[in-house]
């Protein structure tokens, strides 16, 4: 791969970061949302549990990656559709990762809130646990239970728009917008 390409890619370590959340987000989300599909008791038990460390996980790995994003930026590269868009293209995309970033990190900390309004302890990955500051209040759980869904609904949400614009400027505008996020690949 010539060197000014890689000027433009993300760092492997950006990559692994990316795809990690990636995969940590869609388990959460698919546990959080369809839990009643468990078993009751230890079932739904165990799936609270995994959900719990899943997001605890993404916050831990989301306040890695903002300082490394914020030091770590491969230059932007000239795309077609930079071009179309003009100059609302570059700022739409920062917004929209600036809103990913900060769900990212909303979510989770809803998600304790919500552990804590329920009077439960917050389990740290069956290490340990951090109890309850607070007396169970179960208007108070309701009210930010509804807070984590729909910031997580959101979180995903906005999450496939952004992998949507990255097919699109691959397939459509035929340009390494994804391509910047992969590992390369070496071919002759």
């Amino acid at each position: 791969m010539p060197q000014d390409r890689l000027a433009y890619r993300y760092s492997p370590t950006a990559q692994v970061l990316h795809w990690l959340t990636v995969l940590l987000v869609a388990i959460a989300w698919a546990l959080g949302t369809f839990d009643d599909v468990l078993p009751k008791g230890a079932g739904q038990a165990a799936g609270l549990f995994v959900h719990i460390s899943v997001g605890l996980a993404i916050l831990v790995i989301s306040i890695v990656r903002v300082p490394w994003r914020m030091t770590h930026t491969p230059a932007p590269e000239p795309t077609k559709f930079s071009t179309w868009m003009g100059r609302w293209s570059d700022p739409a995309a920062r917004i929209a990762h600036y809103a990913l970033y900060a769900l990212l990190v909303a979510v989770p900390i809803t998600g304790i809130a919500l552990q804590f309004a329920r009077g439960d302890s917050l389990p740290l990955f069956g290490l340990g646990e951090i109890a309850s500051p607070w007396v169970a209040d179960r208007a108070f759980a309701r009210s930010v239970k509804e807070v984590h869904e729909v910031t997580a609904n959101a979180l995903v949400i906005l999450a496939c728009f952004h992998a949507l614009a990255a097919l699109l400027h691959h397939f459509v505008f035929r340009d390494r917008t994804l391509v910047r996020m992969l590992p390369p690949r070496d071919t002759p």
